[in-house]
Parts: C-alpha cells; sequence; structure tokens
C-alpha cells in the first residue's frame, strides 16, 4: 500500500505553498503600484512644464504641420513659426510612429487657442518596470524554496518527538506490560504519549479478564466434567437396563422416574453452569442504576405464581436505588426462594429491602424450612457443594450463583439464622445516592 507524505514533508509543502500565496499577492500589488506609479510620476512631469514665448517667436494660427520644439530667436537666425493646435484631454496616451507616449497640450501665453503637443514616450516606463517585475518574480522564487526549506529544517526539529514516540511504540511489542513510552518536547506527543499509555493499560485489564476468563472456563470444563460423569453414567444404565433386561411393569417405572430424575438434575447442573458463565463475562456496562424495591416486588410476585403453596410476603420502607445488573439481582432472589421451597421445604417466606445507616442497602429472604447447619453455611456458597439436607435433583450450583452475583456487585452475602424459624439469605449491596 502506498505510503502517505510524512509530516515534515507536509510542513515544508504547506510553508511554500504559504509563502508563494503571500509572495504573488504582493507581487501582483507591486506590479500594479509600479505603473501606477510611473504613469503619475510622467504626467507631473508633463503637468509642471509651462511654456514662456521669447522675443523674436511668430505663433501662426493656420499652420497644420505638427508641433515643434519652442527655440529662442537669433539675429543671425530667422524667427520659428509654431503651428497651430487644438485642446485635447489634458494628459493622454497616443501613438506616434508606432510608439505609445503621454501627451499633454500646453497653452502658448498671451495667444488665445493656440496650443503646444508636449510629449514623453512609455518604451522606457514599460522596460524598467519589466525589469521591476522579473527582479521580483526572481526574489519570489528564492523566497518560496527558502521558506519551504526552512519548513523542512523547523518541520525535522517539531517532529521528532513524534518519531521518538513511534520508535519507542514499535519497541513494545506484543507485550502490553512493557515499559510504557514517556516522550517530551512537544504538548501533543505527550498527549499521544499519555493516550497510549491509557490504552496499553486497558489493553492490558482487558488480556488479564480474558486470560482470568480462560482459566475459570478451565475449571469449568473440569469441574463440570466430574460433576455431570455420575448422573450421565447413571443414566447409560439404566438406559442399558431397560434395553437388556426382561422388567415387570413396576420395575420399568422405577426406573424411568429415575431416568427421568437424573435428566432433570443434569439439564439444571447445565442451566447454571451457563449463568454462572454468562456472570464470569460481565462487564461494568452491564450495571445500571435500578430501584431495587420495584426489582424485587416483581420477583415476588412472579414467584408466588411458581409457588401456588408457599406463603410469600415483601416488605420495604422506601425505594432502594442501586446500581446493578437486572438479571442478576432476580437471579439471587430466584434461588434463595428456590432453595428455601426445595432443599428447606419451607412453608413461609418473608422478603424484605432496607436500608443500613452506613447508606447500603440490604436484601433478606427469611424462611421457616429446615435452616443449613452452621458448619455448612460457608462451604455452601462454593460450586459443586450440596449442604446434608439438600434434595437429590440439586446441581450445588444455586448458591454459588448468588455468592458470584454478590461479588459482580460489590457486596455481600451470607446465611444467618431467621426470626421465622429457618435460616436468612442477607445479600448487602453499595447503595447508589440519587
Amino acid at each position: 500500500m502506498r505510503r502517505s507524505l510524512s509530516l515534515r514533508a507536509r510542513v515544508a509543502i504547506v510553508s511554500a505553498l504559504s509563502a508563494a500565496v503571500v509572495i504573488v499577492a504582493i507581487g501582483a500589488a507591486i506590479a500594479v503600484f509600479l505603473r501606477v506609479n510611473g504613469s503619475e510620476q510622467i504626467d507631473r512631469t508633463l503637468d509642471s512644464v509651462t511654456v514662456a514665448v521669447p522675443p523674436g517667436v511668430v505663433f501662426d494660427p493656420v499652420a497644420t504641420e505638427p508641433a515643434v520644439p519652442l527655440e529662442p530667436a537669433t539675429p543671425s537666425e530667422p524667427a520659428v513659426v509654431l503651428p497651430g493646435a487644438v485642446a485635447g484631454d489634458a494628459i493622454r496616451t497616443e501613438s506616434t510612429s508606432g510608439i505609445a507616449v503621454r501627451t499633454r497640450d500646453i497653452a502658448i501665453p498671451d495667444e488665445p487657442g493656440a496650443f503646444i503637443a508636449l510629449t514623453v514616450p512609455e518604451d522606457p516606463l514599460t522596460r524598467a518596470i519589466r525589469q521591476q517585475q522579473v527582479a521580483v518574480a526572481i526574489a519570489a522564487v528564492f523566497a518560496i524554496a527558502a521558506a519551504g526549506g526552512l519548513g523542512w529544517l523547523l518541520a525535522g526539529r517539531a517532529v521528532r518527538p513524534l518519531r521518538l514516540l513511534a520508535d519507542a511504540t514499535h519497541d513494545i511489542g506484543d507485550d502490553p506490560r512493557a515499559a510504557r513510552p514517556s516522550v517530551r518536547g512537544a504538548r501533543e506527543a505527550e498527549d499521544l504519549s499519555e493516550a497510549i499509555g491509557h490504552m496499553l493499560d486497558r489493553i492490558a485489564a482487558a488480556q488479564k479478564r480474558t486470560e482470568e476468563a480462560l482459566g475459570s472456563a478451565r475449571d469449568f470444563a473440569s469441574v463440570s466434567a466430574h460433576e455431570l460423569r455420575t448422573p450421565l453414567t447413571s443414566m447409560r444404565t439404566d438406559l442399558e437396563v431397560l434395553s437388556t433386561m426382561r422388567l415387570t411393569g413396576e420395575q420399568r417405572a422405577e426406573i424411568l422416574t429415575d431416568l427421568l430424575g437424573t435428566q432433570r438434575q443434569v439439564e439444571t447442573t447445565l442451566a447454571d453452569l451457563e449463568r454462572l458463565a454468562v456472570g464470569e463475562l460481565s462487564e461494568a456496562a452491564d450495571h445500571e442504576e435500578l430501584d431495587l424495591t420495584e426489582l424485587v416486588d416483581r420477583c415476588v410476585q412472579a414467584a408466588q405464581r411458581t409457588h401456588p403453596d408457599l406463603d410469600i410476603s415483601f416488605s420495604a420502607a422506601e425505594p432502594v436505588v442501586v446500581r446493578g445488573i437486572p438479571t442478576g439481582l432476580r437471579l439471587v432472589l430466584d434461588n434463595a426462594i428456590t432453595n428455601s421451597v426445595r432443599h428447606g421445604g419451607a412453608d413461609r417466606v418473608l422478603v424484605a429491602v432496607r436500608t443500613n445507616a452506613d447508606g447500603t442497602a440490604v436484601l433478606t429472604v427469611d424462611d421457616d424450612g429446615a435452616g443449613v447447619p452452621e458448619a455448612e453455611r460457608t462451604s455452601v456458597f462454593e460450586r459443586f457443594v450440596r449442604g446434608a439436607g439438600s434434595a437429590a435433583e440439586g446441581s450445588g450450583l444455586g448458591l454459588a450463583l448468588v455468592a458470584q452475583q454478590a461479588a459482580l456487585h460489590g457486596g455481600t452475602v451470607e446465611l444467618v439464622d431467621s426470626p421465622i424459624g429457618g435460616v436468612r439469605l442477607e445479600l448487602t449491596l453499595p447503595q447508589q445516592s440519587r
């Protein structure tokens, strides 16, 4: 691909063009001035001429020959007879024998209606102006060349910081964590150096997040393969029994029930793994300002439809504004309610939102179920860890998802004793001021 002109060359060209425009304008003005000034000088010369008729000069008003210069009469010479003339314009340009002249009619004293035509040739003036114009043109060419040369030299010093910055950037290579280029000497180069530094910082941060995501994905793949191996093996065994053995109707129904339960467990595990992966890839741009009270109210109404036999209520004193991911906060509440019903056997759930004195927002989910032993209240937030009373179809990822969302929102989550008999899940989030 054809490379563009360097900044140094562009500055030199622009300097030469700018000088050319200025010099051409000045040259044109000088040429006009020389022409006008020369003509004015000739006119002033013609205006300064006066006529005095010496003794012995006779004027013949009827003569038709061209006017001749006045000469004084001498005793040995006859008197000069001046031809008559008719006054024209005061000063005018005429052609005499193919030569352009400036002409002025001068009145003869004491001779009414008599004039002498005084002429001055314009050729010397034209030649002088032409010579001066040539001199100006030559000087203009040298001035334009000098402007271009000076532009090239000065631009070389001006763009030197940019050249150093380009060389330093090339040396960074593929490692964005290498030493940042630092160039001084021009504000633009310094600003560009800082911008490149910020860009490299962002690239390094994105690379770090990518590496962390890849590491997390590898861990997911390893753990998921381990966790899914058991239910998939069980499903294969059930299918082999169904296809190879003679079974009674009761035995077949039992195996099918076990097979369906295992299939649901695999499906739940895969869905929770997907949610975990989505959470790992979330960024700050996914967060938005929202009313936690309104969001929880909608979640509770949806839970009432999902669990029609559950007594669930919601209380909140006032709107609580936070900055977060709406789907992530819904996931926290849905998992908390589902765990209370599925693993705790709860009949009643109380959801509340409040604001602490330090400005943090708190979401609590209380149930009257079997609760969680105090020794397990920390470990159950780890992936694929099930409590002692967990149902068999659980994936072991429900509370891990809750812990992940708490971390993504810059908050904390814990399990404590509930005042209504079971366990309380308490999520604390930084509050977004209005």
